[in-house]
């Protein structure tokens, strides 16, 4: 019983540390040497480009977030942007109906009756698009609270001229972190996964799941997503690897989006992002059995970290048994108590005025390991709806 109870608890630690540690330097190194891609497009060959976005009550950023578009580089005939809002009812319906009329040939609006949802917008407008025009080559899709940089569409299209790409992910820059909050873990978190994908992308082009903030995807590869599926980027770019065609990141398509600061607000993101990543676990099962380099990043990077809170809680149990037979293990199991206590601790100092960044990351990540078993219990009592309230971002704060 003893040896079992040692097994469990180093392979289950092992696996955690695998997939957050072991498996970023491995990635790092295989990655090492191999080029990025060198067939694309120059400025006078480029593709047209469809962009679409949904929008519900993105009053405080939906202006921001046109004037971005206007201001791109990209040969404005070559561009059209459609955007669907979810019967908004702040002023978003209006300012977008001022900016069609002041660009027709660009800005096409349509509002939705009632509550939808993103995936039904998403899915209407790219269904009616493809059925009416399908001229785009590309399909470049966005939330309405991420803002462009002039050149980004360049960046983002100029790989298609390889007809072995079919997704290529945007590089999502935060801005506006504060001491208290969450919004520095934030940053750090999304920056160290842009690497990741960047490294993904450069093995092989089997990046797995680009930000959904921003990406584009060939015309030809994509696919209406399941009306109740909550992560919609996760599925599509999972479509494109089951494709065999590749997925890649592109660091100089740079684009901006606001992160979160309020704990709670976060949280039930990672929750709902969680139940979607088990649905498209779900979907895509078929694809870890695959002996491929895709298979390898899946397993490596997402699926081992949507069991890490299932991993810990196994580790742990594990340490409490073993504290009855071996000292050492005693401590071990005091120090997964104050690991599994931080948030707790961190509360109390910030309370105080006192900010830890150590401790506010350990609290992070026992709060987002939290919000994945809560999205799988989510997960596990059937999900009947998409539709979702835009997150609170940190606007206008300081850094």
């Amino acid at each position: 019983m003893t040896v079992f109870l040692l097994l469990v608890f180093f392979l289950s630690s092992a696996l955690v540390a695998y997939s957050y540690t072991i498996y970023p330097l491995l990635l790092k190194a295989i990655a090492k040497g191999r080029k990025e891609n060198q067939l694309v497009y120059t400025t006078d060959e480029l593709p047209d480009v469809a962009v679409f976005f949904a929008a519900y009550n993105e009053i405080n950023v939906i202006e921001d977030k046109l004037k971005s578009i206007v201001a791109t580089s990209y040969p404005i005939e070559k561009l059209k942007v459609f955007v669907g809002s979810d019967n908004s009812t702040d002023g978003t319906n209006e300012k977008l109906l001022q900016y069609e009329a002041l660009y027709p040939s660009l800005i096409f609006f349509k509002n939705f009756e009632g509550r939808n949802g993103k995936i039904l917008i998403i899915n209407t407008l790219v269904s009616d698009y493809k059925k009416n025009s399908n001229k785009a080559e590309l399909l470049v899709f966005t939330d309405a609270n991420v803002m462009f940089t002039p050149d980004m569409f360049f960046h983002l299209a100029k790989h298609f001229k390889n007809k072995q790409i079919g997704q290529v992910g945007a590089n999502m820059q935060n801005n506006n972190t504060r001491a208290e909050g969450i919004s520095h873990q934030e940053k750090a978190y999304i920056q160290r996964e842009n690497e990741i994908k960047y490294l993904q992308g450069l093995h092989n082009g089997s990046m797995i799941g680009a930000f959904g903030a921003c990406y584009a995807v060939r015309s030809t590869l994509w696919q209406p997503v399941p009306e109740n599926f909550l992560v919609d980027d996760f599925f599509i770019g999972m479509i494109v690897i089951k494709a065999n065609s590749q997925s890649i990141f592109e660091k100089k398509a740079v684009c901006f989006e606001d992160v979160s600061n309020d704990a709670q607000v976060e949280f039930n993101r990672k929750k709902r992002m969680s139940a979607g990543n088990f649905q498209n676990l779900k979907a895509f099962t078929p694809l870890l059995f695959k002996p491929n380099a895709a298979a390898f990043h899946f397993i490596s990077h997402k699926v081992l970290r949507w069991l890490t809170p299932f991993l810990i809680s196994i580790a742990f149990v594990a340490s409490c048994l073993l504290s009855f037979h071996f000292t050492l293990f005693i401590a071990v199991t005091s120090v997964f108590f104050l690991l599994i206590c931080s948030p707790f601790w961190d509360k109390a100092l910030e309370k105080c005025g006192i900010h830890i960044k150590l401790l506010r990351f350990a609290s992070y990540f026992i709060k987002m390991n939290v919000a994945l078993l809560a999205g799988w219990i989510m997960f596990i009592k059937g999900i009947k709806s998409s539709v979702w309230t835009p997150t609170k971002r940190n606007i206008n704060n300081e850094s």
